[in-house]
Parts: C-alpha cells; structure tokens; sequence
C-alpha cells in the first residue's frame, strides 16, 4: 500500500564503452544498486521485438542484431553484441529481474534509408587517453577502467565527455545543438574526424593514478583545454547524425517516463551520456529536428557473430583490437593474470614449444612487478604481453604474434535459437547441416571428402551448392589426397558472420539451398553472352552439386551456344571440362547421357573444323592452340571411347600431313599420334627428317622440333635415330642460325627434366641410350639389377 505520496522519476545514464568487460561488470553493479524499471539500451529501437531473444535456449553471444532491406539485402546493417558488451549485460540483467527493456537509438528503417553510415565518426576515448599520457585509446581504457570495475565511475565519464562537448558543440554551433543539425555541418567536411597525429601525445612512460582519480583528472584536463595545441586544429564537431540520435534517445526517454518508469536506466556510448543527463527539456526541438526523416522498409533478426568481426564500425561504430582479452576479463573473475598466462603456455605447447610451470610462474610475476611499476592495481594487456614476449617467447616476435592471433584475438562463433525470424533457405541450411553433421566455425579448417561414402558426398553437394549462391563456406583446395582419383576432394571450410547477407540475398532464388542454385544458375545460364566454356563449367557444377532440374536446361542451353559458335578454340576449350564431367557423373551416380551426347556433338565439330582452324597462324596463336590441343587428347584419351579416340586421332592425322601448317602444331600432331600408335618410331624419324631439310628456315625447324618435343626429353633418351637427326642438324647450324633459333632450342630443352637432360647428354657423348629408369631418377643399373634379384629370391620367384 502507497502512502499517497508521489515520487519523482529518478533518471540514471550509464556512459559505456561498447565491448567493455569493465563497463559490463560495472554496469551490472550499478543496475543492481539502482534497481531500475525499466532500461533502455542503444540500439535500433525497431529490434525491440527481437528483446525476448536474449534469454533464450541456444542464444550464446557473439551475436548481432542483422537489419537489411528485403529487396536489397546488401543494404544492411549489424550491431554486434560480446558476453563482455555491456548492452548484452543490461538485455540480460532485464531477463533475469523481470526488467522490461527497450532500444532507443533511431530506428533501423530510418538508418538504411539515409546516406549516413550508422554509428558515431569520432572516438571522445582517443582524446581522453591523450590527456591522460596514453597513445592509445584501448590501453588507456584497459588501464583506467577494465582492471578495476567500479560503478562510480560513470558519473567521472560522463563528466570528462561532457567537457569535450562542451569545446566541440562551442567550437561548431556557438552552443546552439539545434542549429548543428540545421545546418548539417557533416557536409562541411568529414564529421568529428580529426586526425590523432595532429594532437599532442603526452609521453607514454607518466606515472598512472587509480581508475576513478585519473578519470576525474582527465575531465579536469579536458575542461581546461588540454586537447588544444597551438596552432588550434579544426574544430570538434559533433555532426548532424549524432544529433538526430540522440534528439531520438531523448523521445524515447519520455515516452518511457510516460509509460510510467519510475527508475529509468538508458545505457549508452558514453559520448553521448552528456546529451542524455539532465532535465530532458521541451521535446518540441527534438520533434522538429526529427521531422521529415526517410523511412525504408527494413527486417531485423539475430545471427551468429565472431570475436575477430568485434571490430566492424557498423552498427554504433566502435571496437576493440583484444576481444579474446577482454573475454577472459569478464569470465575470469579469479586470479585473471595467472589463468591468462596458463592459456598461453598451452597455445605455445599446442604448436610444439618448450613452455614449463616455471615459465608460467616467473611471467606472473613480472607481470605483476610492471604494473606495480606503473602504479597500477593489476597487470593489463600491456603488461601481460610484455611478460609473454619476455618469457614465455623468449623475444621471439613470430611466437609473440601467434598468442595474439589465437588468445589475444581469438575467435569464437556466437549461435541464436532456432526460432529466431529468418528466411526459410536459411532455415533449410540450418537443418541440412544438423543432418550432415557439419560445424560452422570461424576458423581455418581443412576437410577430406571421400565420395564413396554417401554422407560426405551430400557435404561435397552442399558445398558446391553454397557456392553457386556466393556462399564461399567452402573452396576447393589441390590437395595430395586430391590428386589420388576422383573419389576425393578436399575443401578448406571457414564460417564468416557475413554469409548472413549472402544467405537472404540467395533467398530470392528459392526457399531451399538445391532449388535456389538451380534457379541461379539457370538464370545465369541463360544470359545472352554466356561462351561455350562458361555453360560448360556451370555445367560441370551442376552435376557436381546434383542439381538434376538445372542439368537439362544448361545441356540444351550448351548445344544450342555450341552450334551457333564456330570457333573451334572455344569449342576446344569446352572439351576437357566436359569430358571431366562425365567422370565425375559416373563417380557419383549421375546420369549422364545426354551430356556424352553433347561432347560428342562438340567433338565432331571440332573435328570438322580443326584443319581450318590451324591454317594461317603466327607463333603466339600456334602455341596457345597447342595448349588446347594437348588438354584436348588427354581428356580423350582419359574418356577411353573408342569411336570418340578414332575420330580425334584422324583429325590429328589430317593436320600432321599437312605442310602450310605452323611446325609447332605439326610436330605437335606427330608427336601425340606416335604416342597412341598411329605413327611408329621410323615413320616418326622419318617425318622429322624431312622437316629438317633444305626449305625450311632455322625458325621453323626449331619449331616443329618444339612442338614434336615439347616437355618430353625421353624420347630422344630412347630413339637413337632421333636423337641422331636431331644432333645433325644443330651440328650442321651456323654461327647467325644458331644464335637465331636458340632463344626457341632453350625453351624446349629446359622445359626437360633435370635427368633427361643428364642423359641426352650423355647419349650424345657416349652414341648410345641411356634406361629411362636412369634417366628419371638417376638409378645405378647394377645397384638396382643386384636388389632386384635379392628381392626374387625372397618371394621365391624366378627373375
């Protein structure tokens, strides 16, 4: 029962910084000792049907409130949120005391549909850690206000921001905020952005006070002007945004008090705290500056964010370079420092270092003696790293940089509750991945497929799948177990929070992750200037990822490209991919008749139109047509159709005897047809000799030389007639010929192994061959003759 009497509504501001582990715990202290009714955060204030959330089953920070546009998902825009963020302890600290809790920075709507990036552009910490002799603004607020939580020390912040406002608001708008956002000083140049290096630094060695002390000294400075050097730099301006937020904080302040709070608690960026703190004033000037503001039609949800993204300047614009640190702060109520150096004794022994107990033992401690040193009450980042550099690393700065990449860094992966809003393909790949029993992670992992085995086949599709739609979860990698056979693939799979986008862009092609990327690569497919190669690799994907109700619809789109294009490169190109599709259909159970009967249409047309496409050719365009014409034979020859091999070789014939043909694709021919057997060792020598006599130029026998050698010294190591040939001709060469054809011999012969090499040279000297065992590896003949027989006596057999 009330006696009557009315109170006043109590109004607290609790200035933080975003991401802080001491302001989370000094704030979860302060909302305890004010006891509020009702809290407001900053954020966007069309999330707070998305509040609930935060107490949820399966809710487990890093998270971030995602707002986007439905027609144009990359517009968007993310407010992350750590364990360690004090907007998380305060949604948290509502749930747990039946607290209702609101946002009430300007909505999401209306922040997409400005130009204005969201968040603030100037960072008030920078300058306060300059007044307090630090160079830089993190480890300033690590030593003043993260090692030593204290619920006091809003009132010292909010302070020491008030008095650069004060010069910033003097210095832009003679005192007047309204006139700020009338005339919108961000379009006189970059907003609150001042360069640091024009400040000055106060040196980095001064003695440290305690936390609330050197706060109240820092705002002493700051009132005092110590920012301003001289000459005086441009002016602080807090821009035209930042005050149309916080004319939006403040109305949502009194609807909150109309409401009926009786013990309001907002929580937000302490740069703001001084527009907040106080009489709330006439609402008429806020209402005026808020007038007019464009609206878009937006969605907000939950995702899943990472430690390392703690850094995005998206939603409020702030971040630090140490989550994991920080992370350890906020959970690592007992003896920080000692568990903190524990973990990183085991990182370094996890990679094969010698780190002992006493290691461990003796950095504590100097980590201790420096902060004692510094006048601190506990080590810091900065002190705690010094020690891991000193002792645990031994000065070793690459051992230094592997700490901070996997602690100081870190990377964790937040996850929401099932039932969060979000579209149905994200949804449908949600429980694909439950099903295949993947991880989304953060980091770096290295992933063996073997595709004999059912389940890790539908992983392979879903990869593929995701990559269609511009998810790059996974990437292909060559991998040693990848070249064994195409039963294997390997995959490098890494999860970033961005695919967030990625997925409700993909979303307009289909509400599951297989329909979807078979409507997208139709419809790329379908564009008018999609080349033979290109439907041909989409094809090749399709089969890959199993999208059966794409395949017929890009093998029609393939045959009808094919037949209008009558460039035999292109269609020669095509070939490989097709023909290595067709082995992959068959590793993986897909049907793929009508895809043979693509490659062997393609396949005759390029038959019919190789001996066109050869003529007339220079030495550029010869060389890179050779290329395709090796791809070619081997897929050929890998494909082991006989109808498809008889026609490829006869083509091959047809440009072999002709002579108005560029030699390096004559030679080229004779050589590929010597080695299927087409054309034997003496018809071989025979077709050389006849191209190194009188009539050619030096150029063009160094060419056909090229072309029938290319990258393969054994024959020479073998045919002795060749080799003769060969030998003959460049001893029969003159001073100028030689010097002409040289740049073209060395090509060809240095492309040769280092023991082909060897042992061409020693045919050449000796009039012999030599094994091509020797050639390769440089074998000792009797070495290996006398192992050979030992090995027969063992196994009983007779050599």
């Amino acid at each position: 029962m009330t006696s009557g009497v009315e109170t006043a509504p109590v109004t607290r501001v609790f200035g933080i910084r975003h991401h802080g582990p001491g302001s989370a715990r000094s704030l979860r202290m302060a909302l305890a000792d004010f006891r509020p009714d009702m809290i407001l955060i900053e954020g966007p204030a069309d999330a707070d049907p998305l509040v609930g959330f935060a107490a949820a089953e399966g809710m487990a920070p890093p998270v971030a409130l995602l707002a986007y546009v439905p027609d144009a998902p990359a517009t968007a825009a993310f407010w992350p949120y750590a364990v360690f963020s004090p907007e998380w302890q305060a949604l948290r600290y509502g749930a747990d005391n039946a607290v209702p809790v609101r946002f009430c920075d300007l909505p999401a709507s209306v922040t997409l549909a400005t130009e204005d990036e969201p968040g603030d552009r100037f960072d008030p910490l920078a300058a306060l850690a300059e007044a307090g002799g630090y160079d830089d603004a993190e480890r300033w607020w690590d030593a003043v206000v993260e090692t030593v939580p204290d619920a006091d020390a809003f009132d010292a912040i909010t302070e020491a921001m008030g008095a650069l406002r004060e010069g910033a608001e003097r210095d832009a708008t003679h005192g007047d905020p309204t006139s700020a956002a009338q005339d919108s000083p961000a379009r006189q140049g970059p907003a609150g952005t001042e360069p640091a290096d024009d400040r000055p630094t106060a040196e980095s060695g001064r003695d440290r006070m305690d936390s609330t002390s050197e706060l109240d000294s820092v705002a002493e400075a700051v009132a005092e002007s110590a920012l301003v050097p001289e000459p005086p730099p441009e002016p602080l301006v807090v821009d035209a945004p930042t005050l149309r937020r916080e004319a939006y904080m403040r109305q949502t302040m009194r609807k909150a008090l109309k409401d009926g709070a009786m013990r309001l608690a907002v929580v937000c960026g302490a740069w703001h705290a001084p527009a907040l703190t106080g009489a709330l004033g006439p609402a008429a000037p806020d209402a005026r500056m808020l007038k007019g503001l464009p609206k878009i039609k937006t969605r907000l949800t939950w995702v899943p964010w990472t430690h390392s993204r703690l850094s995005t300047t998206s939603g409020y614009g702030a971040g630090v370079t140490s989550p994991g640190w920080y992370h350890h702060l906020f959970t690592a109520t007992e003896r920080p420092i000692a568990r903190w150096l524990t973990k990183v004794a085991g990182v370094l022994r996890a990679h094969d270092l010698p780190v002992s107990s006493a290691h461990v033992i003796e950095a504590v401690r100097l980590a201790d003696t420096l902060a004692a040193l510094r006048g601190r009450p506990l080590p810091g980042l900065s002190e705690v790293t010094e020690a891991t550099r000193s002792v645990l690393c031994g000065g070793d700065e690459t051992m230094l940089r592997l700490v901070i990449g996997e602690l100081v860094v870190g990377e964790a992966l937040g996850a929401v509750p099932e039932q969060t809003p979000t579209v149905p393909l994200d949804a449908d790949l949600r429980a694909t991945i439950r099903s295949l029993r993947m991880k989304q992670e953060p980091s770096i992992r290295t992933v063996d497929l073997d595709l004999r085995k059912d389940r890790e086949v539908r992983r392979s599709r879903l990869l593929h799948r995701l990559r269609v739609l511009d998810i790059e979860w996974g990437t292909l990698t060559t991998s040693d177990v990848r070249s064994t056979g195409t039963f294997r693939e390997t995959w490098t799979l890494r999860w970033q929070p961005e695919y967030a986008i990625s997925i409700i862009e993909a979303s307009r092609w289909g509400t599951t992750i297989r329909a979807a990327a078979e409507a997208k690569i139709l419809d790329t497919a379908s564009r008018a200037d999609r080349s033979v190669g290109e439907l041909t690799a989409a094809l090749e994907v399709a089969l890959l990822a199993d999208l059966g109700g794409a395949t017929d619809g890009l093998i029609a789109r393939l045959e009808s490209t094919a037949a209008l294009d009558h460039d035999v490169t292109h269609l020669l190109a095509a070939l490989p991919g097709l023909i290595r599709t067709l082995r992959y259909g068959d590793v993986r159970g897909t049907d793929t008749k009508a895809l043979a009967h693509v490659a062997d249409g393609l396949l005759v047309r390029i038959c019919a139109g190789l001996p066109a496409a050869v003529t007339g050719l220079d030495t550029d365009a010869a060389t890179e047509l050779r290329g395709l014409l090796d791809a070619a034979h081997t897929a050929i020859h890998t494909r082991d159709d006989g109808w498809a091999t008889g026609e490829w070789l006869a083509a091959l014939r047809r440009v072999a005897d002709r002579d108005d043909v560029h030699g390096a694709l004559v030679g080229r021919a004779v050589r590929l047809l010597a080695d299927a057997g087409r054309i034997d060792d003496a018809e071989s020598a025979r077709r050389l000799s006849a191209a190194l006599s009188v009539g050619a130029t030096a150029s063009a026998k160094a060419a056909w030389i090229d072309g029938f050698l290319g990258g393969r010294g054994l024959l020479l190591v073998h045919d002795r007639e060749l080799l003769r040939l060969i030998d003959d001709w460049l001893r029969g060469l003159g001073d100028d010929t030689f010097v002409e054809t040289l740049p073209l011999l060395r090509r060809t012969f240095g492309a040769f192994e280092s023991g082909e090499r060897r042992a061409i040279g020693q045919a050449v000297r000796d009039g012999g061959s030599v094994s091509a065992a020797a050639a390769v590896a440089g074998i000792d003949s009797e070495r290996a003759t006398t192992a050979v027989h030992t090995a027969a006596e063992i196994l009983g057999v007779t050599v």
